[in-house]
């Protein structure tokens, strides 16, 4: 389960696209139940933001309605619109303002701004 600044890469199929929905398509249903799961676990719903990494990969930001957050990674910005939007989650253009005001911070992400990568305390 996805939580806390948790940070999971979907699992890419090496294989090449034969056909519509194949391969890739498989990696954004499951993206999508990964961010169904999140929002499911966090309140009911969630909302995200979008932003390449880098080497074609997309990060989805996901906050959820009860402020904890989570990062998925996925193959490409259009595997990543479309796994939010199977999943119902809203996407928000910038992770500032009203989304950054709704995330919810404790112990652990503080000891981790603090230098502290590992063994830091949970949330509450």
């Amino acid at each position: 389960m996805l939580s806390m600044a948790d940070t999971q890469q979907a699992q890419a199929d090496e294989r090449p696209e034969t056909a519509p929905g194949g391969a890739a398509g498989k990696r954004t249903a499951r993206l999508a139940k990964q961010i169904r799961a999140f929002a499911d676990t966090h309140g009911g719903s969630a909302e995200g933001q979008l932003a390449h990494i880098g080497r074609g990969r997309t990060r989805i930001a996901l906050v959820g309605a009860n402020g904890e957050w989570g990062n998925l990674v996925a193959d490409s910005y259009d595997a990543a619109k479309d796994a939010a939007a199977q999943a119902g989650v809203t996407l928000q253009d910038d992770f500032d303002g009203e989304l950054a005001a709704k995330v919810r911070t404790g112990p652990y992400e503080w000891s981790r701004m603090a230098g502290i990568q590992v063994g830091g305390p949970a949330n509450p």
